[in-house]
């Protein structure tokens, strides 16, 4: 097999290797990572809390209607009872449950507005609660999809490397150091030649560089400096 052709089947070799690479490091780093998992959760842990504090707050106004309801009854009861006979009395009492439904009015108000976010607060947390759910599952379903995907990547580039391994020791060693040298300097070091044409700087080749290409011996082109390859 000439030269050229089993350095461009290196580069193609080394390709495939650099990209398995890439391809495993992005999915190593995926694995485990639960940034959507844990901004849902989160998301559900603040409504949750919210929702506490709108129950705490919806019985302690309850408490206070209660109580104030309470004592608007006692009072009332003692009005209409027929034991206070004193007009003085009487009036002065009438004032304190006028004054009693003045302030349960409000708290009644602001009762039913709190049961009302309250309510909304409940199927918030129910729709973050059954999102998370799914999130998670779908998450566990990817993690586990991930670690299959590593292990064959693993593998793949495990048989890529022991195929490169076969190939370099088939090539003159020179021949492996020159490609070695442009790749490190290029990163592509061979270059297919079509109608005359270098395809890596699109310049045309003279004709002793295309004949000297053919030969199959490493020649590189005069204008970019990567080896010639004519298939």
């Amino acid at each position: 097999m000439p030269i050229t052709k089993q350095l461009y089947e290196l580069q193609e070799l080394d390709t495939d290797i650099e990209h398995t690479s890439q391809t495993l490091v992005q999915q190593t780093t995926q694995l485990g990572n639960r940034d959507t998992l844990d901004a849902a959760q989160t998301a559900l842990a603040a409504e949750q809390k919210n929702l506490a504090g709108l129950k705490k707050v919806r019985q302690e106004t309850e408490w206070q209607v209660d109580d104030i309801l309470a004592k608007i009854s006692a009072a009332e009861k003692k009005l209409y009872g027929g034991t206070i006979k004193n007009p003085k009395e009487l009036s002065s009492l009438q004032d304190d449950i006028a004054s009693l439904k003045k302030q349960s009015d409000p708290l009644e108000n602001k009762t039913l507005e709190i049961i009302e976010q309250v309510e909304a607060a409940e199927k918030k947390t129910a729709a973050l609660t059954t999102e998370y759910a799914r999130l998670e599952q779908e998450w566990q379903r990817q993690q586990k999809q991930l670690a299959a995907d590593i292990e064959l990547l693993k593998k793949t580039l495990a048989d890529l490397r022991e195929k490169r391994l076969q190939l370099v020791e088939q090539i003159e060693p020179d021949a492996v150091a020159l490609y070695e040298k442009i790749r490190q300097q290029k990163k592509q070091a061979v270059s297919k030649v079509e109608q005359g044409i270098c395809r890596a700087c699109r310049i045309s080749l003279s004709a002793s560089a295309i004949q000297k290409a053919r030969s199959g011996r490493p020649v590189l082109c005069g204008t970019c400096g990567r080896i010639l390859f004519i298939s």
